[in-house]
C-alpha cells in the first residue's frame, strides 16, 4: 500500500501564499478581494440613487442646469464642460499608470518615476476639480423660494431664462435674525441667514411685471431633429420645468415660506433635495478613495525613487496600487454617467 505523507515544507507552500492561486500572489489577490467587496459598495449606493431618481422622476434636477460653470469664465453657461475635462484627466491618469505598470515590468525606474508623477498630478487636479464643482453647487447661482408644502419655485423671465435673485429682490428695513434651535419649532434651525428674505423676493416679484415662476416639475416635448432634411427625421424628447402664468405665479409665491440659496443635504435651489445628499455623498465617497488613492501613489513614487524596487528587483507594488487606480477611474465612468449624463 502507498502512504501519502506531508511534510512541513508543503505545509508552508499550501497555506503561505506560495502556491499563487490564479497565477495571482496573496498581496495581489487581496487587492481583488477589496475591488470586489468596494464595487458592490458603490453598486448599492447607484442602484439606491436610481430607484430615488425614478420615485421622484418629475422634481429631479436637470444637470445641463446645474453644473454649468467654468473656471475663469464667470457668467458664462458651460453645461457639463468641465465635468468632462475633469473626467478625461481622470482617465489619461489612468493611461500613465498603465505606462508606470509597464515601466516596472521593464525594470525601467527612470520611466516608472515619471508616469507615477503624471498619475499623483492627474489625480490631484480631479480632486481639486470635484471640490470647486462642490463650492459652485452648495454656493448655488439663481437661488429659489420653498412653499410651506416643499414644493421649489424658481424664477425666469416671459423668454423662460433663469434669473437670479439679486436681480429683482427688493430690499426692505426689516430686521431679520436667525432661526436657532431654542427658538424654533421642533427644534428647527439654520445654519446662516439668506441673502434675502421671502418678503423682501415677493415684493421685488410685484415690482417686475414681466418674471414669472418656474417649477420643478419637468415634463417632456417633442422635437424634431433633422438629421436628413429629405429622407430621415429623428424624433426625440428635451426635458422642460413646468412656467406658470402671472396670476399662478403671484398664487404660488404666496405660499413661500424660505429662500433657497444653493445646495446642503437638507436644501436644494436645483430640485429634490435627494439629489443634493446622493450627490454628496457618492462624490465624496468616491473622492474620498481618489484622495487615498493619491496618498498611497505619493508613497510609492518615493519609494521609486529611493530605489526599494529595484533593489527588490521587482514593481509588483506599482502593479497593486494600479489595480486600485484603475478601480477608482472606472467608478467615476459609472458615477459621472449616473449624475451627468442620464
Amino acid at each position: 500500500m502507498e502512504s501519502t505523507v506531508t511534510t512541513a515544507n508543503s505545509e508552508d507552500r499550501n497555506w503561505g501564499g506560495g502556491n499563487e492561486p490564479m497565477g495571482a500572489n496573496y498581496g495581489k489577490l487581496m487587492m481583488w478581494f477589496f475591488i470586489v467587496s468596494d464595487a458592490i459598495t458603490f453598486s448599492g449606493f447607484l442602484g439606491a440613487y436610481g430607484f430615488s431618481r425614478f420615485k421622484f422622476i418629475e422634481t429631479w434636477p436637470l444637470a445641463d442646469e446645474v453644473f454649468t460653470h467654468f473656471p475663469f469664465m464667470h457668467g458664462v453657461s458651460a453645461p457639463m464642460y468641465y465635468v468632462a475635462l475633469m473626467t478625461f484627466i481622470l482617465i489619461f491618469s489612468s493611461v500613465t499608470m498603465v505606462l508606470a505598470v509597464d515601466a516596472g515590468h521593464h525594470m525601467q525606474k527612470s520611466k516608472v518615476a515619471f508616469y507615477m508623477f503624471l498619475t499623483i498630478i492627474g489625480g490631484l487636479i480631479f480632486v481639486g476639480s470635484q471640490a470647486w464643482e462642490w463650492k459652485n453647487f452648495i454656493k448655488g447661482e439663481y437661488g429659489a423660494v420653498e412653499t410651506n408644502g416643499g414644493s421649489l419655485l424658481q424664477f425666469v423671465d416671459k423668454e423662460g431664462h433663469r434669473v437670479k435673485l439679486e436681480d429683482f429682490a427688493a430690499t426692505l428695513p426689516e430686521e431679520r435674525t436667525r432661526l436657532e434651535r431654542n427658538k424654533g419649532n421642533w427644534f428647527m434651525e439654520e445654519s446662516s441667514l439668506p441673502t434675502y428674505s421671502v418678503a423682501e423676493v415677493q415684493a421685488g416679484f410685484k415690482a417686475h411685471p414681466d418674471l414669472l415662476v418656474r417649477t420643478e416639475v419637468i415634463y417632456e416635448d417633442d422635437a424634431v431633429s433633422k438629421k436628413d432634411t429629405k429622407i430621415n427625421h429623428e424624433l426625440t424628447k428635451i426635458k422642460h420645468k413646468t412656467i406658470l402664468t402671472r396670476a399662478e405665479s403671484e398664487v404660488r409665491l404666496s405660499q413661500a415660506n424660505l429662500v433657497v440659496e444653493g445646495a446642503s443635504l437638507s436644501h436644494n435651489e436645483y430640485g429634490s433635495k435627494l439629489f443634493a445628499d446622493f450627490f454628496f455623498f457618492i462624490t465624496g465617497f468616491h473622492g474620498f478613495h481618489v484622495i487615498s488613492g493619491v496618498l498611497i501613489n505619493i508613497i510609492i513614487f518615493f519609494n521609486v525613487l529611493m530605489g526599494t524596487y529595484e533593489k527588490r528587483r521587482s514593481y509588483e507594488m506599482v502593479e497593486k496600487v494600479g489595480l486600485y487606480w484603475h478601480f477608482v477611474d472606472l467608478v467615476w465612468v459609472f458615477v459621472f454617467t449616473v449624475f451627468y449624463l442620464v
